[in-house]
């Protein structure tokens, strides 16, 4: 079984990896398809079963790494199933999951959605050490249950959604990405003192350091790692990200 990860701050790398360990799979068995995107190679899955680990992006699947899957060769797996991870709920996303496995020529064992502390200070707060800490364990046993479903062979029943946000899914979606998906906002202060991690963990290798200080390349897909690591809180997303606490899974639970 493989399972393929992809992971601004840290919720749906650790969702992989506790998946991992419940349905007995190696670490050489999860792929992080952020280096993915970062190296231009498409992994080869060779294994009839593969497990998509994804926060949720205006309720759907981030578009890069869809795109990423359909890139990569698939034609060998039989069967997908979605992990998705969101600070609210997920919407229609298994729809759109649905389809992509259709699209692939797998058969769809649905969606699990899994509750997480929420990352997107371009819009929301993100809850505290304490908070962040309380949502990740109530998350364990959902994560839990939907690794021993996978590691049964068996589907993931649909989790019950409002009829607005399944409609978000497909009318929000599309102009969230169109409007607000957009890099320019970020900027560096005079705390930056041009260490480079944010370069490091930009997923789509969009950040470059010119005269000591981070700059975007267009190509963003608001996943917040480069505000959210910056060890001197230094990256700003305009005004929206002021005096808001910087989430990560490693800094709440002091990895």
């Amino acid at each position: 079984m493989k399972i393929i990860f992809f992971s601004g701050t840290g919720n749906s790398k650790y969702v992989a990896e506790r998946i991992a360990r419940v349905v007995g799979a190696d670490q050489s068995d999860i792929i992080d398809a952020g280096r993915g995107m970062k190296t231009d190679s498409p992994a080869i899955m060779t294994d009839p079963d593969v497990v998509v680990c994804t926060p949720v992006y205006a309720w759907r699947m981030p578009e890069v790494l869809e795109d990423w899957i359909r890139s990569s060769n698939f034609n060998a797996v039989r069967r997908i199933w979605y992990v998705m991870t969101c600070g609210d709920q997920i919407g229609g996303a298994d729809k759109y999951n649905a389809r992509l496995s259709k699209d692939l020529g797998c058969q769809h064992m649905g969606t699990a959605e899994i509750i997480m502390p929420e990352n997107y200070i371009a819009m929301f707060n993100a809850p505290f050490e304490e908070e962040s800490r309380k949502i990740i364990a109530a998350a364990k046993g959902a994560i839990d249950k939907a690794g021993w479903l996978i590691a049964l062979g068996e589907p993931i029943p649909p989790a019950h959604q409002a009829l607005v946000w399944k409609i978000g899914s497909t009318v929000f979606n599309p102009a969230f990405k169109a409007l607000f998906i957009k890099d320019k906002a970020f900027v560096a202060g005079e705390d930056c003192t041009g260490c480079g991690l944010c370069v490091e963990k930009c997923p789509l290798n969009n950040i470059s350091l010119v005269g000591g200080k981070p700059a975007w390349g267009g190509n963003c897909t608001h996943c917040m790692a480069c505000i959210c690591y910056c060890p001197e809180e230094a990256i700003e997303y305009g005004t929206a990200s002021k005096g808001k606490f910087r989430y990560s899974l490693e800094r709440v639970m002091g990895e």
